[in-house]
């Protein structure tokens, strides 16, 4: 049976590995983490990981360990160092997204060698049934050679982004490493070849900014009872969402509530993306335009649709997905693969290469948005 151990054991890695229960058999055999406590290993117990070994350095456990593979949960600050200690032993690993925050932190990784078939990056939405459905249709020839893509989203449950510990972009990098990435992403594998080679963006922070005191907690403010943002006062997204702690009008909250990035690749066409985190409820939205001479096509994570618009005879075709798991079936689909590479059968479907390309999207669109710059991309 397979042995892995997980670096960084979070909601995250949890559901990656309840996932991978269902398309494979292996056993969590040591954790490290900087959380040792009782809850902690209470919580890893009750998701079914018994005789654990429990480890406060990743280095000893690695060293200490015979593995299979290796989950990197952490925070998304030490993605790069936690990487880089797995491909010092050489372990396939599942590494969560971002691969980094930092320009620095890019440059370490893409000196990393023979990694990128053993490194499943986590981004799931490429594998997703309605992108999934879409390359295909794209690769049928349906639409003709993609021309442009109009990607999007808005983001109904992004209260956490400032109330929660999220809003620290020290650890986070900021909203375009913490969302874009996935949406660059799944566009990246869409357009299929092409490369990226200059990038230009703009950000916005107009509603979540204000002049509360840095590390204001809702609970201690004054004007909890009229505050729209206050936990009494706000309709969460989903039963189970907690909005946290902070006050989201306060000094330090950090993360644009608003962002918008343009991409151009080799050939000269052009990608357009928009995110945004103040819409709430039904108006959120995730997905595309992508736009061929022959036809358009139009989907919605959200809504599960995917639309096929024929520019010659004006048909429309419509097609209706369920839900079908966790980031719409992709979290399965990269599970099965991480399966796959720890036994020597597959290689990686959403590789270091991967991650690294559109890390870089995303910090030259930080660059660009803070400096009003084109930033061109290097790889």
């Amino acid at each position: 049976m397979l042995k892995i151990g997980v670096i960084g054991y979070g909601n995250r890695i949890n559901d990656v590995l309840n996932t991978a229960k269902k398309v494979g058999e292996f056993k969590v055999v040591a954790v490290a983490d900087n959380d040792l406590s009782a809850e902690k290993k209470s919580f890893i117990e009750k998701n079914g990981h018994t005789d654990v070994r429990y480890y406060s350095s990743a280095e000893d456990m690695l060293s200490s360990e015979s593995l299979d593979g290796v989950c990197i949960g952490t925070r998304c600050s030490s993605h790069t160092e936690y990487m880089l200690l797995c491909a010092k032993y050489g372990l396939p690993t599942f590494l969560e997204k971002p691969v980094c925050t930092t320009e620095e932190d890019l440059a370490r990784l893409k000196a990393i060698e023979g990694m990128n078939d053993k490194v499943v990056v986590s981004f799931p939405l490429r594998y997703s049934v309605l992108v999934s459905y879409v390359k295909e249709l794209i690769d049928s020839g349906r639409i003709g050679k993609v021309q442009h893509v109009q990607a999007i989203n808005n983001v109904p449950y992004a209260r956490g982004y400032y109330h929660k510990w999220y809003r620290d972009e020290n650890e986070t990098g900021g909203l375009f490493l913490q969302k874009a990435t996935h949406d660059l992403d799944y566009v990246n594998y869409i357009v299929g070849e092409r490369r990226p080679v200059s990038v230009c963006a703009m950000s916005s922070k107009q509603i979540f900014k204000g002049d509360k005191p840095a590390g204001m907690l809702c609970a201690d403010c004054t004007e909890a009872q009229t505050c729209p943002e206050s936990p009494q006062n706000v309709k969460t997204y989903g039963d189970n969402y907690v909005i946290g702690p902070y006050c989201c009008f306060a000094v330090d909250t950090g993360n644009q509530d608003s962002g918008s990035v343009l991409v151009m690749y080799d050939d000269g066409m052009h990608i357009s993306y928009t995110q945004d985190f103040i819409v709430r409820n039904c108006a959120g939205r995730r997905g595309a335009i992508i736009v061929g001479y022959l036809g358009t096509i139009e989907f919605d994570f959200y809504r599960g649709q995917v639309k096929l618009f024929h520019h010659t005879d004006g048909d429309v075709e419509t097609f209706d997905f369920k839900s079908t798991g966790a980031h719409h079936g992709g979290d399965e689909i990269l599970a099965k693969n991480f399966i796959g590479v720890m036994e020597g059968r597959e290689v990686s479907h959403s590789t270091l290469k991967d991650g690294i390309l559109s890390a870089e999207l995303c910090l030259a669109a930080k660059r660009s948005a803070k400096e009003r710059v084109f930033v061109d991309i290097e790889n």
